[in-house]
């Protein structure tokens, strides 16, 4: 199961990344660019942190990582010049911040 969601989790944050990438080199219209970029990208992400949260281990950060996941997805489909179209980097951010944390200690 575990193996399952990482991978899964994996998958997300490659397609995300290349969505990311589409919109840096402008590989297509403008408007394929953006939708990669600037909406896409935040749903795989946002999805990538809901696979990713039930395996942490601190149950604040696991309720911490579904909240950025959900912030990212709801975020993404914001009109682009509204304020709260932010909310999707705040979730992005709040997710890396949760990912970073939660790693188990190095000896």
């Amino acid at each position: 199961m575990m193996n399952q969601q990482q991978s899964l989790q994996g998958i997300l944050s490659i397609a995300a990344i290349i969505c990311m990438a589409v919109g840096w080199f402008n590989l297509f219209s403008p408007e394929i660019n953006e939708l990669l970029s600037r909406k896409v990208f935040y749903v795989l992400i946002g999805a990538s942190f809901f696979v990713q949260a039930p395996t942490l281990t601190n149950k604040n950060f696991m309720y911490g990582m579904y909240a950025a996941a959900a912030i990212c997805v709801i975020g993404a489909f914001m009109p682009a010049d509204s304020k709260l179209s932010m909310l999707k980097t705040i979730g992005l951010l709040g997710g890396i911040i949760l990912s970073f944390t939660n790693r188990p200690g190095r000896s």
